[in-house]
C-alpha cells in the first residue's frame, strides 16, 4: 500500500504548490464487455465543494488510500459512511451520491464498474435472487474480502509508474468477477442501519485513521489513538467502532497485515524483515495472524502472487 498512498501523497501537494482546487482524474486499467476498472485519484480537501453525481453503472470501488464521506440513498434511507482503506464502496446504477473530503484531503481507489445486466447474471450465478440494489453503501474491511483487496491493490501497484506491466498480464476480468461475487456474499450478513455520526465525531475518527495509515508499523495502542483523537479510551473504541465497523485493534492488525501482503507480492524481501517492518513483534506471531487472515502463509502468498503478477520480480 505504501507505493499506492504515496503517489497519493505526491497528487495532492502538487495540487496545493499548484493552488489548483481539488480534482479526480480517472485512469482505465482495462475493459471487457459489461465491466470495467480504473485507477481514480481525488485531490479535493476540506475547502473543495461537494459536487452530487451518480452512478452510471454498478460500482464496487475499492479504497486504496486517503480517506472520505461517502453520502447516498440506500433502502433505508440516506446516510453517511466514512470510507476508509480497504473498505468498499458501494452503489447501483443510477443512484445519486456525494464525496466529501471535509477532514482529510485526497484518496485513491481502485474502482469496478459493471453494466447492470451483466451484473445482474453474475448475481444469478452466485446463487443472488430478487433485488439487486444494494442494502449498505459501504462494507467495512472484513476477512472474507482481505485476500481479494490486497490482491487487486497488488495489481494496481504493478500498473503504476514508468515500470508498470502491460494489463494484460494482471487477471482484471478475474478479478472483477471475484470481487462481484464475494461482496454480494458478504452483503447477506450486513446490516442496513446507516450511521450519521455528528462532524466532531467523523473529525477524530479520520484524524485516527489517517495516522494509522500513514504508519500502519508505528506504535498504535488504543490510549495513543485515543489522546489523538482528544477522546477517553472508552468514547474512542465505541467511537471509532461505530464510524469504522472494525475495533481500533482489528482496523490495526488489517491495516498491518495488508502493508505485509503488499511487500510479499512486491519486490523480494525476507518475511521476517517485512513482519517487523509492519509492526509485528515476531515472526510466528506475524505467521499465524497472517494465515488466520488470507487463508495461507505468507510465503505461500508470496508463490501465489507470483504467479498472478509474472512480470513482478518475486
Amino acid at each position: 500500500m505504501a507505493k499506492i498512498a504515496v503517489e497519493l501523497q505526491q497528487a495532492v501537494a502538487q495540487g496545493e504548490e499548484n493552488g489548483a482546487p481539488g480534482h479526480v482524474t480517472s485512469r482505465m486499467l482495462a475493459q471487457g464487455y459489461g465491466w470495467t476498472v480504473a485507477d481514480v485519484v481525488c485531490t479535493s480537501g476540506p475547502r473543495d465543494r461537494v459536487f452530487e453525481e451518480q452512478h452510471s453503472h454498478v460500482s464496487i470501488v475499492i479504497v486504496a488510500a486517503g480517506s472520505f464521506q461517502y453520502r447516498a440513498q440506500s433502502r433505508s434511507g440516506r446516510g453517511r459512511e466514512l470510507m476508509t482503506p480497504g473498505s468498499l464502496m458501494l452503489g447501483s446504477a443510477g443512484q445519486c451520491y456525494e464525496c466529501g473530503h471535509q477532514h482529510g484531503a485526497g484518496d485513491r481507489c481502485l474502482s469496478f464498474w459493471y453494466a447492470p445486466d451483466y451484473f445482474e447474471r453474475l448475481a444469478a450465478d452466485a446463487g443472488v435472487r430478487g433485488r439487486l440494489d444494494f442494502p449498505v453503501l459501504r462494507v467495512p474491511p472484513v476477512r472474507a474480502l482481505s485476500p481479494l483487496v490486497a490482491r487487486a491493490c497488488a495489481g494496481l501497484t504493478h500498473q503504476s509508474g514508468p515500470d508498470s506491466t502491460n494489463q494484460s498480464e494482471v487477471p482484471w476480468e478475474e478479478f472483477s468477477i471475484q470481487l462481484a461475487a464475494q461482496t454480494l456474499q458478504v452483503l447477506g450478513g450486513c446490516s442496513s442501519d446507516l450511521i450519521n455520526a455528528p462532524p466532531s465525531a467523523v473529525a477524530r475518527v479520520t484524524r485516527a485513521v489517517r495516522k494509522i495509515d500513514r504508519h500502519p508499523g508505528g506504535r498504535l495502542t488504543l490510549g495513543i489513538l485515543a489522546r489523538e483523537a482528544s477522546l477517553s479510551p472508552y468514547h474512542f473504541l465505541r467511537t471509532f467502532e461505530r464510524l469504522t465497523g472494525l475495533t481500533p485493534h482489528q482496523y490495526v492488525l488489517r491495516a498491518r497485515l495488508r502493508a505485509a501482503a503488499m511487500r510479499l507480492a512486491g519486490k523480494p524481501a525476507k518475511v521476517l524483515d517485512i513482519a517487523l517492518d509492519c509492526g509485528f513483534g515476531d515472526v510466528s506471531n506475524f505467521n499465524r495472524a497472517f494465515r488466520t487472515e488470507f487463508g495461507v502463509s505468507p510465503r505461500v502468498f508470496r508463490e501465489q502472487s507470483a504467479q498472478t503478477h509474472p512480470s513482478s520480480n518475486i
